[in-house]
């Protein structure tokens, strides 16, 4: 059945795992690390080797510099105020990413069977006023999705882009007041066009264009996005 091939395809696709090796160079302030699905926050320790199913929160005051070993050795700089799974420092190909987002889609949507095909919705999330349902956790959670969108920030800055636009899409469509901000918006459809996505770029950069309240800068900035894409510029 092509629904059973589909799913296989998501769930092999969902295994890869992050290589070589993760270490804290350095610490200042709170920093904490949270072992795999663990609820609990440990502090995190100089020279501590961490696993890619990990994941690293830093408080107010709070920074951390990790050695990243996966493609290179590349140093990471956490700033304050963030949350990040370990297992976003690393590129995925082109195919693997549409594979990883076909798969958000068929978590987070609803979908409708069809002479044994998946019907997919369109790529395209909705996000902000408009967006259907409401902000299904309390402030709480809110607050930790905003750290971990501004670790999904930390992803786009430091060139992980396809692993950004995943984090940022997956928050993006779980609390929909995230999708508020500009710089959110911005940096995701960003990042899906430098991962060769200029399709489902392009979704979210006329997505934005109807966002309230944009300033003349914001409005000149998606503008020119769109007309690079359909290559009119």
């Amino acid at each position: 059945m092509r629904v059973a091939w589909i799913c296989g395809i998501l769930l092999f696709s969902a295994g890869t795992a992050l290589g070589g090796e993760i270490i804290v160079e350095q610490v200042r302030g709170e920093v904490f690390v949270r072992e795999g699905v663990g609820e609990s926050w440990k502090p995190a320790r100089i020279h501590e080797r961490l696993r890619p199913h990990d994941s690293m929160m830093t408080g107010e005051d709070g920074s951390a510099v990790l050695l990243v070993t996966d493609e290179g050795a590349k140093k990471i700089h956490l700033p304050a105020g963030v949350i990040i799974d370990l297992s976003d420092f690393r590129t995925l190909t082109r195919d693997e990413l549409i594979l990883k987002l076909t798969m958000e889609r068929v978590k987070a949507a609803p979908y409708e069977w069809k002479s044994n095909d998946l019907q997919i919705p369109n790529a395209t999330v909705v996000h902000g006023s408009g967006a259907s349902g409401s902000e299904p956790n309390g402030d709480g959670d809110l607050e930790m999705a905003r750290l971990q969108m501004n670790g999904a920030h930390l992803l786009y800055n430091t060139g992980y882009f396809s692993t950004c636009a995943l984090k940022g899409l997956s928050l993006l469509g779980r609390f929909p007041s995230l999708g508020e901000s500009f710089d959110n918006r911005f940096m995701v459809a960003e990042s899906l066009e430098r991962s060769n996505l200029p399709g489902e770029a392009l979704s979210e950069y006329t997505s934005l264009s109807t966002l309230p309240g944009l300033t003349e800068d914001q409005e000149n900035r998606v503008r020119g996005k769109i007309a690079e894409i359909k290559g009119e510029k």
